[in-house]
């Protein structure tokens, strides 16, 4: 909204999103929309890290939220004149808050101090955090055979305030559902105010931490017994507090911490851009991921081999894809010739597997052979076994790869033209960050897609020799998508456990799934 004000207008404007209650899937579309045109952000350390993916390199980003010790990088009048000077030069800020703007979020208070300062705002509501707390742990806030009452109250009101202005006495009986932000530290007090003031002492209560994340944890008492339940669990804030009979249906409802990986830390070690489905897929099912790709694939120093192969593709008979990456920088050193797929029509075309083939059916291909075994082994056996005796193909791949593929072919009788397209490169940091979780023991599962994501790995975490090599990883589960990759875990001196009959991400996923279902039983 415009405010009338004797200010000139900068152009600058302040937009309040709320960012929800942790789960970065929770923010609204409209705050992601504005998200990826922001120039300035200014996050708090209840908004997901992760959806400042969202925003433009070229952002100015600012923490406004607690630092070590329980101090604040700003105060609240220091984050109310950083809105102010940053709108003030024209630029478009994102004040991102965690859950609401407006539920004890102190929204209203920034809000003012911009329509003193004649500054441009609009804010946009988020998911908050007693309700997704509630859904979260499996508790209906409101319930018809159980109440249509529900009160939003802070367990921490503004510090040096003579009187609260809570009315415990109503409140206590007056609502059905109470759920209570920021109550931790005050609980004792809270639910002795609630038994005094008539509530009875066995009404069930949830407490819920960082809910809607992977680490979310709920413990379960009644006013008389939660504060010495969160004490024994350990929890600290940030949680809530829900108090009423509806969290008796927890026992029936409890669906996000039931899930088979939940409370699983999951090491996901492909390139970033390819990581998105197997995290997905991981995090569908309750899991963690860490992302840390061992990865960086960039384009070859030297197309000569595929340039010539180009030039006389309709004399081919062949061309095989045995990964995604292959098909990306194939396609794209084909459309800079200034050729499109109608170049190919002359050729059949091969993919290892039914995610490659998936993938050149965006370029308008439909691959002629897949074969039942998804490996390089599998593709070769199956062309052979159709006759390939004085075939030409051309073979797309890393710079560096396994010669399976090519030789059992030119063994067979085949000419193979083997054209890099793309390098593996190990990408660089987050080596110590990574050492020091394994450390701790704070990963469950390492998730391999390639030999050389294997390889790389080990360069990332660089054990000083075997023994500390077992020390870092003994403990450790991992997962290989085939057995190509697996017998790469194994000649490393590490153990498999966990690998899928086909070897997709899909059904990696599947068997990781099974094996923990397995042996939770």
């Amino acid at each position: 909204m415009k405010t009338e004000t004797n200010t000139p207008y900068s152009g600058g404007k302040v937009y309040l999103v709320g960012a929800g209650p942790g789960d970065p899937g929770l923010i609204t579309l409209r705050g992601k929309y504005l998200l990826e045109r922001a120039e300035v952000v200014v996050y708090d350390y209840l908004a997901n890290k992760k959806l400042l993916n969202y925003v433009p390199e070229t952002a100015e980003f600012i923490y406004a939220g607690k630092k070590g010790g329980g101090l604040h990088a700003f105060t609240q009048e220091g984050i109310n004149q950083l809105l102010v000077e940053h709108a003030s030069a024209g630029k478009r800020v994102v004040r991102l808050k965690g859950g609401d703007p407006f539920i004890f979020g102190r929204g209203a208070e920034e809000i003012e101090k911009l329509v003193q300062a004649g500054i441009d705002f609009e804010v946009v509501p988020g998911v908050t955090s007693a309700t997704a707390a509630a859904t979260y742990a499996g508790i209906p806030i409101t319930h018809r055979e159980y109440t249509a009452s529900v009160a939003f109250v802070t367990g921490h009101e503004a510090p040096g305030k003579k009187e609260s202005n809570i009315a415990w006495d109503k409140l206590a009986t007056g609502a059905g559902t109470i759920v209570i932000y920021m109550g931790i530290k005050n609980l004792p007090v809270i639910t002795r105010k609630l038994i005094d003031n008539g509530r009875a002492s066995d009404t069930p209560v949830a407490v819920v931490r960082w809910a809607s994340t992977p680490i979310q944890h709920s413990v379960v008492g009644t006013l008389e017994t939660i504060t010495d339940v969160v004490k024994e669990a350990g929890i600290k804030p940030p949680a809530l507090v829900i108090v009423g009979e509806v969290v008796k249906l927890r026992k029936t409802i409890d669906w996000f911490e039931t899930r088979p990986l939940f409370g699983k830390r999951i090491v996901v070690t492909r390139t970033r851009d390819q990581a998105s489905e197997l995290v997905a897929k991981l995090e569908e099912h309750g899991a963690e991921c860490l992302e840390y790709s061992t990865i960086h694939i960039e384009a070859v120093d030297d197309y000569q081999l595929l340039d010539q192969a180009l030039q006389q593709i309709n004399t081919y008979d062949w061309i095989l894809f045995t990964s995604l990456n292959a098909i990306t920088y194939f396609f794209k050193r084909l459309y800079d010739k200034g050729m499109d797929s109608r170049a190919l029509a002359s050729c059949r075309i091969g993919a290892v597997g039914r995610a490659t083939a998936e993938a050149l059916r965006q370029y308008g291909i439909c691959a002629d052979m897949v074969p039942d075994k998804f490996t390089g082994e599998g593709l070769a056996e199956s062309l052979i076994a159709g006759g390939v005796a004085q075939s030409r193909i051309v073979l797309p791949r890393a710079l560096k790869a396994m010669e399976t593929l090519p030789e059992m072919l030119a063994d067979a009788g085949a000419k193979v033209t083997v054209a890099p397209v793309y390098q593996n490169i190990p990408p660089k940091g987050r080596k110590a960050e990574l050492r020091e979780q394994l450390q701790q023991g704070d990963i469950d599962l390492l998730t391999f897609t390639s030999s050389s994501t294997v390889t790389n790995f080990l360069a990332m975490v660089d054990p000083a020799d075997e023994q500390e090599q077992q020390q870092l990883l003994g403990n450790v589960q991992i997962a290989a998508i085939g057995p190509i990759t697996a017998e790469t875990v194994r000649k490393s001196g590490l153990s498999v456990d966990i690998q899928p009959d086909k070897y997709t991400i899909a059904d990696m996923v599947t068997a990781i799934v099974s094996h923990y279902r397995a042996n939770t039983k």
